[in-house]
């Protein structure tokens, strides 16, 4: 996910299969990586808070949808991510990132390993389903043709046919449980089924989110999204949207693509180490450069700010030590859950460490930060 303030409002924009629905339904929309897209319903706050309290729902239809099927699917995405994808079960999931040859991070993505046709079968076919950033979805699809074997997989592009929408909160399962048939309480976090849903669709349900709250992901055919929409709507299930999706994802201190991580920083630098499997036998891209920065450390980190007061780190803020820069603000807002600022920024690796005094400067003046563990908000 990238910034809606920090991408341009292109000519023309695409829709998802809810865009007609959340315009009569009153939500301000906006531009986001070449889609119109609900910034907020009723409010960025009531809408948070009903995640953090309750259940709400998010349009995430234009983040890429890619599925994978053919002979050895897991073994030809394994050298293109730093994750162990051997230890991947069907019917669980593999949060990782796409590396070029400099250890930068092409982009993050869940890796859903949905089995075998022939599990005893050493010819069986494997179907892996990927989720990508929109703001990335045509350079991941590029990448990932140009490094598999297309002539042994078959590469299908679910983007435009089928619509995602995240539920998300501590009722996200009993939310959404009349809709769908199969019990949800035995789909563990990660975990991943087809189901039928509202016994009109199949559907790709998978335990995951990007809030810091129990919840699901459900992928439908584009046909089906407003039935299941108007559907949750009806049992209680508040709209949400992207300014929502920010601040619940920042208090968990999720990475945003565009800004925290990008190409020029590695999973080690922005504290993605436990998505690094060195031990791993076989090769992969931009492994090289991640045992290096094993080795001798990196440079820089990824760490959270507390601010004082109600001053808010911005994205491009310089960080400051004795009015030297030691680092930049890449994401920052006022938390609506702890009621204070946070924000997450590169620093000098020497500055990174819990307790650390910092400050930003904001508007030409310096305002004081401490640097904190991660994350800002853990439900309990």
């Amino acid at each position: 996910m990238t910034s809606p303030d920090s991408i341009p409002s292109p000519t023309s924009l695409a829709r998802t299969p809810l865009s007609a629905l959340h315009l009569q339904q009153g939500a301000r929309m906006v531009p986001f990586s070449g889609w119109e897209m609900p910034l907020q319903y009723a409010g960025i706050r009531p809408e948070h808070e009903a995640v953090r309290q309750r259940v709400g729902m998010f349009d995430i239809s234009h983040m890429g949808k890619f599925q994978l099927s053919g002979k050895d699917v897991l073994t030809q995405l394994q050298a293109l991510v730093p994750s162990d994808l051997s230890r991947l079960e069907p019917g669980k999931a593999q949060y990782t990132v796409l590396l070029n040859e400099n250890g930068g991070i092409i982009d993050d993505l869940i890796v859903y390993d949905q089995g075998r046709d022939r599990p005893a079968s050493a010819s069986a076919t494997e179907q892996v389903t990927l989720i990508v950033n929109a703001a990335t979805t045509e350079g991941d699809r590029q990448w990932l043709v140009d490094h598999l074997d297309t002539r042994t997989i078959q590469f299908t592009d679910l983007s435009r046919s089928h619509g995602l929408i995240a539920l998300q909160g501590p009722e996200a399962a009993q939310a959404f449980q009349p809709f769908v048939d199969i019990d949800l309480s035995q789909i563990g976090r990660f975990g991943h089924a087809e189901v039928r849903i509202l016994d009109q669709h199949t559907g790709f349900v998978a335990r995951t989110g990007y809030t810091g709250e129990d919840g699901f992901e459900i992928m439908v055919p584009a046909a089906g999204c407003e039935a299941l929409w108007r559907s949750l709507q009806a049992a209680g299930v508040t709209p949400c949207g992207l300014g929502a999706r920010d601040t619940l994802r920042l208090e968990a201190a999720l990475a945003l693509y565009g800004q925290d991580i990008d190409a020029t920083t590695t999973p080690l630098e922005a504290g993605l180490g436990w998505l690094v499997h060195l031990d791993r036998v076989g090769d992969f891209v931009g492994r090289s450069v991640l045992e290096r920065q094993k080795q001798q450390g990196v440079p820089r980190k990824l760490v959270g700010l507390q601010m004082q007061g109600r001053n808010i780190a911005r994205h491009d803020y310089p960080v400051l030590l004795g009015g030297d820069r030691v680092g930049i603000v890449t994401s920052g807002t006022m938390s609506p859950t702890l009621g204070y600022p946070v924000a997450l920024a590169y620093v000098a690796a020497d500055y990174s460490k819990p307790g650390q005094e910092l400050e930003v400067e904001i508007r030409g003046k310096t305002y004081p930060a401490t640097v904190v563990k991660k994350p800002f908000y853990q439900r309990r």
